[in-house]
């Protein structure tokens, strides 16, 4: 008998012998297109509704760290990772990482008086209400914080950077005072901050730790809806009540951080001989110093300080390449919400349930994993599945990750994050938060011309929204993410209405106990998204190289350094 391949080489003429070894060279790419479409395929409406309804539901409390409802959510999660195969994370012998903090609950005074000698109304003392003016906590874990006469400085955007040369506090020595800051950063010149684009320099936790690397005792945030991308309503909700900081947190600290109304610090300016739009003004210039107001304010808080834990919940899908088994693609979530309210609303509601933020994200995380291990897709990295707590709180689960890696951050390939999903049906677009930072776009865009939909960059970049959820934590120690918000262009309806219920629901529903599981959402389009982010996923898994940035991007250097290090330590 003759060997089939002798025979088949014999019969085959040359031309369709070529044929035959170019159709053999291509099929691994053809086989592994056709796994990720079956695993596309098993993204079901059904499975991702259902995860969103129990992470939502009264049941776990609002999913508030250290919480009751957390260890349901972690245990769900467990359960979940463990039941689709998904094994332990080697270093750490465990589905979770265990993310040690200290949960501080601040009493502040109701009233906040501050005195003026100089003050235009003869009056040497104006009062601002706690709630209603301002919102205060204390900045270092004790049983009782107190500032005493403590001058307050208006110090433009509270920015140093360096690359920009641009320095708010231009060398005063600002130890002991109240530095009173704007949000977001300048944004008229487009030279300075990528003009209206939010850098992290326009965020609240870098403007805290700005001012507490100055010394200063205290810091106040302006609030204004359009500088921070919420109304003041998410300020009371997100700032009163237990707040957690990581408990081994190293850096500076300062004893109180808070907030102020536009209308009040407009009141207090004024009472104090300060015109606040001339300020702002001010501050938009490179040459802006520091300005005392003349104004000082006593106050105490009294605070409740306990050690609470949380843990992130991680799963490994082992890669089937030796040589490239040891490397990881990243799919995040974070699982946590505010928890439990202090009093009842008048439904008589006291339960923030986070049903999209993030009841959402991490149900598609499940919903993906779920696709992808019955799918029988075997990619060649692994494949971690990470539900981050925390994050409400300043990022700190994945910041504890990131700076405690259960996995070498050098050996993280990519990261996809899904943070609040689209609830109002199919898009045509894709709207991509940090669009031309990384090599991901390459795979989003591929993902997205399969689909019929046009790729676009961050719809409202004054919001700041690269910087604002877990993603960031991972980014700054250099791995390339991918992070998706609903497009705006929903199918089948009119142009403007998908922004127009986005912003709704951002002024009613963010952070507020409104934000709760809907069977009447059209979850079609969270649908589509993740089908385009498995694709990103497992693209980037059967990748030849890592993703990387973008040449010049903020975080290039980071992820060099991670990469550095961690073939340092193999070696």
């Amino acid at each position: 008998m003759l060997n089939r391949a002798s025979a088949m080489g014999r019969c085959l003429s040359s031309r369709k012998f070529g044929m035959f070894l170019l159709a053999s060279l291509v099929a691994p790419n053809a086989i592994q297109a056709q796994s990720i479409e079956d695993a596309q395929r098993r993204i079901q409406e059904s499975t991702l509704r259902s995860h969103i309804r129990f992470l939502a539901d009264d049941l776990l409390e609002g999913r508030g760290p250290g919480s009751n409802g957390d260890a349901i959510t972690q245990l769900y999660l467990e359960t979940q990772f463990q039941a689709l195969g998904l094994q332990p994370v080697d270093s750490i012998r465990s589905y979770r990482q265990a993310v040690p903090m200290l949960g501080v609950t601040s009493t502040p005074e109701k009233i906040w008086e501050f005195k003026s000698p100089k003050a235009d109304s003869g009056a040497e003392k104006l009062q601002l209400k706690y709630f209603e003016d301002f919102i205060a906590v204390a900045g270092t874990p004790d049983p009782r914080v107190e500032l005493n006469d403590a001058e307050l400085v208006f110090v433009g955007y509270g920015i140093q950077a360096p690359e920009y040369d641009w320095d708010d506090y231009k060398g005063l020595d600002l130890k002991g005072k109240i530095l009173v800051m704007m949000n977001n950063d300048p944004e008229k010149d487009p030279d300075h901050f990528g003009g209206s684009k939010r850098l992290y320099y326009g965020r609240w936790d870098y403007k805290y730790e700005s001012a507490a690397r100055q010394g200063a005792a205290g810091a106040i945030i302006i609030h204004t809806t359009p500088s921070a991308g919420y109304p003041f309503t998410v300020i009371q909700t997100s700032w009163t009540g237990e707040e957690f900081e990581l408990r081994d947190s190293e850096g500076p600290k300062m004893t109180m951080k808070g907030w102020t109304t536009e209308d009040a610090t407009r009141k207090l300016f004024a009472w104090a001989g300060f015109n606040l739009d001339e300020l702002r003004a001010k501050a938009e210039s490179i040459d802006f110093k520091p300005i005392p107001l003349g104004l000082k304010l006593s106050t105490k808080i009294e605070c409740e300080v306990r050690e609470r834990i949380t843990a992130n919940v991680l799963g490994v899908l082992p890669g089937s390449d030796p040589k490239l088994a040891d490397e990881h693609v990243v799919f995040m979530a974070h699982h946590d919400h505010i928890g439990i309210a202090i009093d009842r609303d008048a439904r008589g509601d006291n339960i923030y349930n986070g049903a999209i933020d993030n009841a959402s994200g991490t149900a598609s995380l499940l919903t993906i994993l779920k696709a992808i291990t019955e799918s029988g897709f075997k990619p060649k990295r692994s494949i971690l599945f990470a539900a981050v707590g925390a994050e409400e709180q300043g990022l700190l689960g994945s910041k504890y990750m990131a700076e405690h890696p259960p996995i070498p951050n050098g050996k993280l390939a990519a990261l996809i994050n899904m943070d609040g999903m689209n609830f109002l049906g199919p898009t045509k677009d894709v709207q991509v938060i940090g669009l031309g930072k990384s090599s991901l776009d390459r795979l989003v865009n591929a993902a997205a011309q399969r689909q019929n939909r046009t790729v676009v960059g961050d719809l409202e970049p004054s919001k700041g929204y690269y910087y604002r959820s877990d993603q960031f934590s991972l980014a700054k120690v250099g791995v390339p993410a991918v992070y998706l918000h609903s497009g705006h262009a929903v199918r089948n309806k009119p142009e403007g209405w998908g922004k127009e219920q986005l912003q709704q629901w951002t002024e009613k529903h963010y952070h507020q106990r409104s934000d709760e599981y809907d069977p009447s959402w059209d979850l079609e389009g969270a649908v589509e998204d993740l089908q385009l982010l498995t694709e990103v996923g497992l693209e980037s898994a059967n990748a030849p190289e890592m993703q990387s940035w973008n040449p010049g991007d903020e975080f290039e250097a980071a992820r060099r350094d991670a990469i550095s290090k961690s073939s340092t330590e193999r070696r």
